[in-house]
């Protein structure tokens, strides 16, 4: 299989999503982002905004319950009370990313891809994290937001992330384990992650990047 998946979960501030359109950009392949949730709306037929609010704020009272995580990708009909239920949303999500992965190579960022993606052989799976200050510092810089104001956005952003992830995973979002390559940022410069990212799937799959691209 010549094609190959690049899951990127990522601290906010930490650089992640440059990271992955730089090595995007490299291997002229696709970075899944929100585009991943206009595909799923177009293969359920589910409005994209409710994919977008369900993306963007997990609601609270999910965080006590236990999603069915052994049928990842099976998806609910129109005719289920639960079709438009976050999980279904999620789940329409894990049978794009499942189908892509068969036919093409791209980069995913979040969505716990890491862990529903973990069981084919042409994944490669990835954590950029960095320290809180400088996370703050490069939002700062990015947004032009003042000390508290980016101190607050990385605060409540990683909360989500990691409540997300614990939620579909039942895994901690930053535990190293749960992923081929861990990364901190802030040691090594955008620039090395990007090359380390592309040495390893070189390594890992067995595969020539400079053919592929």
């Amino acid at each position: 299989m010549k094609n190959y998946v690049i899951t990127i979960a990522r601290g906010f501030g930490s650089g992640g999503k440059q990271i992955g359109l730089k090595i995007a950009s490299d291997l002229n392949i696709r970075l899944m982002d929100k585009e991943l949730l206009q595909l799923a709306s177009i293969d359920s037929g589910i409005n994209e905004e409710l994919f977008a609010l369900a993306d963007e704020k997990l609601n609270r009272k999910l965080l006590m319950q236990v999603p069915d995580r052994e049928h990842y990708g099976n998806v609910l009909t129109p005719e289920n009370s639960k079709f438009v239920s976050d999980l279904n949303l999620f789940n329409y999500q894990v049978k794009i990313l499942r189908m892509l992965a068969q036919t093409e190579s791209f980069i995913v960022m979040g969505k716990a891809a890491n862990f529903v993606l973990r069981d084919l052989p042409n994944v490669v799976s990835v954590s950029i994290q960095a320290p809180y200050d400088s996370c703050v510092k490069s939002i700062m810089e990015r947004s032009g937001m003042t000390e508290s104001e980016a101190g607050r956005a990385v605060r409540h952003t990683n909360k989500y992330r990691s409540d997300y992830h614990k939620y579909y995973t039942g895994e901690n979002w930053t535990d190293p384990v749960g992923y081929d390559l861990s990364l901190n940022s802030a040691r090594l410069s955008r620039d090395s992650c990007v090359e380390i990212i592309k040495k390893t799937v070189s390594q890992k799959l067995g595969i020539d990047l400079a053919v592929t691209e």
